[in-house]
Formats: C-alpha cells, sequence, structure tokens
C-alpha cells in the first residue's frame, strides 16, 4: 500500500498533531462517501500516524471514563 504523506516519524510534534486532527475530522465523510481506495488510504493514514503519536507517548494520560470499565460506570481501582 502506497499511504501518501510525509512519514509520521518525520512529522514535528506540532503537525503530527494537526494531521490527526485533520484525519479525525474528515473520518466520517470519507467513511460515508469515499471510493474504497480513498477509505483504505485514510484508514491507513490515520493508523500510521496514530502509532507514531502512541510510540512518542507511552505514558499518556488515559481517562477512566475511556476504558471500557469506566464507560460501564464500575469502580476503578489503581
Amino acid at each position: 500500500m502506497n499511504i501518501t504523506g510525509i512519514p509520521g516519524h518525520e512529522l514535528t510534534e506540532d503537525v503530527l498533531l494537526q494531521e490527526l486532527g485533520n484525519l479525525h475530522q474528515t473520518r466520517n465523510d470519507t467513511f460515508l462517501h469515499g471510493s474504497p481506495d480513498a477509505l483504505r488510504e485514510h484508514t491507513a493514514r490515520t493508523f500510521e500516524l496514530e502509532q507514531e503519536y502512541l510510540r512518542r507517548h507511552p505514558e499518556r494520560a488515559v481517562d477512566p471514563r475511556r476504558t471500557r470499565s469506566g464507560a460501564r460506570g464500575e469502580s476503578q481501582h489503581a
């Protein structure tokens, strides 16, 4: 697969965050109205940049409400 754009590991932090924001904003339209190729490309690029973000921020803060147990209202154990 040929992913378009500058490789994620080459992006500055600001550009990485900007690109991720743009991808997340355009996801629904691409899903609903994009060609199969456009959807594949969008999915691959999103995955690439999300993986790069996680690589850079392995200890990022996770909101307990965004976990399965938190979403179910279960008590949190540290």
